[in-house]
């Protein structure tokens, strides 16, 4: 029988976690940086979602590594973009961190005309997580798999469409992508978050649904949406009668798109620090409580070095701007 998970007990898991890393725990080595003031940790969003969630995993464990206090203070709105270009202004001393993920820190810089900030102002740390994003369908269409959505669509153009959390959004560019790679169209209906977006298609006010893992994931174990595929390279431990997108079809063999969240500091920040903190990161990922609350979460840790991670954020971003070029889609920050 599958567990679902929610984002209380996702949340209750990471208070958990909270109070076992203020355990003592052994010195640093001698000449290792370490903070000398209050760490901060900016993360770009409301509190509860997976962003803060991992700020705090991470505020927690570095508290105790450290032996200083670190604070999490969300900044959120602008897609992530206040919150970012906050950390980008600030002195890098090594005392203010940035929790990213996608939105702010791979979509934003081509799809903003009006953008605060530049990625060269940011110093890839480490990531953390990756959760895959998935693609569903209401019960009263008879799609049940990706092949045979590509086969509707072309016996029946204009008749479906999808709904997403907004333009701009991970799961709207998973949507166009995913067009582009088909040469497929349907009609994108955008909402104003995942929950409206969810809600239209649980309705069956929409055909289809690109989201983020949770909340569809429960609607699909449950029976009241279709799992069509989830977009990371591998299948999800949570669902893995669900196939990955890479499995579907030959055009989509290269497909791989996640929500991930990892760590930045502002670009001047001296590399002992950078290194200290990616240790540290490296630590609390290993650790078996952590490993246990980011499951919950749909995901999979996803540690590398501070040159690994510069790299993985420089091909996300590319390959965000292929997809924002061709769609033709510019903002403003609002």
């Amino acid at each position: 029988m599958t567990r679902l998970i929610t984002r209380r007990s996702v949340l209750s898991a990471a208070a958990g976690l909270s109070a076992t890393s203020l355990l003592p725990r052994s010195g640093c080595a001698a000449g290792e940086w370490r903070p000398t003031e209050t760490v901060r940790i900016i993360v770009p969003a409301a509190a509860g979602g997976s962003t803060d969630v991992m700020g705090r995993l991470l505020a927690a464990h570095l508290q105790t590594a450290w032996g200083q206090s670190a604070v999490v203070e969300n900044r959120s709105g602008g897609g992530g973009t206040i919150g970012t270009a906050e950390v980008a202004r600030q002195k890098g001393d090594g005392h203010t961190i940035l929790v990213g993920n996608p939105g702010p820190n791979a979509i934003a810089y081509s799809i903003f005309r009006n953008l605060s900030y530049r990625p060269e102002q940011l110093q890839p740390v480490s990531n953390m997580i990756r959760i895959p994003n998935i693609v569903c369908a209401h019960p009263s269409v008879p799609i049940k798999t990706i092949p045979e959505l590509i086969a509707y669509i072309k016996a029946h153009p204009d008749k479906l469409n999808y709904s997403s959390s907004g333009i701009g959004q991970s799961p709207h560019l998973t949507g166009a992508w995913w067009l582009q790679l088909t040469g497929l169209k349907m009609q994108h209906v955008p909402f104003r978050g995942a929950g409206p977006a969810l809600q239209a298609a649980l309705a069956g006010d929409v055909q289809i649904l690109f989201d983020n893992l949770y909340p569809s994931l429960p609607q699909v174990l449950d029976g009241k949406l279709t799992g069509l595929a989830v977009t990371t390279p591998e299948r999800n431990a949570q669902a893995p009668h669900v196939p990955a997108m890479r499995e579907t079809a030959p055009e989509l063999a290269n497909f791989d798109i996640s929500s991930w969240f990892g760590v930045f500091y502002p670009k001047s920040t001296p590399s002992a620090a950078v290194d200290s903190l990616n240790q540290e990161i490296k630590v609390l990922l290993a650790r078996a409580d952590t490993q246990k609350t980011i499951a919950a979460m749909g995901a999979v840790s996803d540690y590398g070095t501070s040159a690994q991670f510069s790299t993985f954020i420089e091909a996300e971003t590319a390959k965000f701007k292929t997809i924002i070029d061709k769609e033709g889609l510019k903002m403003d920050v609002n």
